[in-house]
């Protein structure tokens, strides 16, 4: 489906995407894609030494899921510019927690478009946007323009 300048209003969403409960072996497949090996990622006992509980993921990978959701809506070429704030740390499942998988660890990505205007001979598009965890903690927030025929 191609979104239309014309058939989006101020105040639309952007569809909901929540993704699969996010995992360490996503952690280590994203260092290895990225060249990011930093412990805070994959060494809980690194991590454990600043007193943290687990291991965290990438604040890239989150932006990505981001990106993600936005082109699921608009096609990738339209988007003209895209721009986030890191919010919170974004655990993982641990698998090897006795409650299972943990719902935390999906992200879920929503959007409202909060302005139409015109720039440069395009039609364009502003979209705030919110990352949050299943418990409602936001993890990013940010925005992204787009040009729509």
């Amino acid at each position: 489906m191609t979104v239309k300048f014309a058939d989006v209003k101020t105040g639309d969403a952007l569809p909901p995407y929540t993704t699969l409960p996010l995992t360490r072996t996503d952690l280590v497949r994203y260092a290895g894609a990225s060249g990011d090996f930093n412990p805070l990622h994959h060494d809980n006992t690194f991590v454990n030494v600043f007193g943290m509980e687990r291991v965290i993921a990438h604040g890239m990978l989150i932006m990505g899921i981001a990106g993600e959701a936005i082109t699921a809506w608009i096609e990738n070429k339209n988007l003209r510019k895209f721009n986030v704030r890191f919010a919170g740390m974004t655990e993982p499942a641990d698998f090897n927690d006795l409650e299972g998988t943990s719902k935390r660890a999906t992200i879920t990505v929503t959007g409202r478009v909060t302005e139409k205007f015109e720039e440069n001979g395009e039609k364009k598009i502003r979209c705030e946007i919110i990352a949050k965890d299943a418990l409602d903690s936001v993890k990013l927030t940010g925005f992204f323009i787009a040009a729509l025929s």
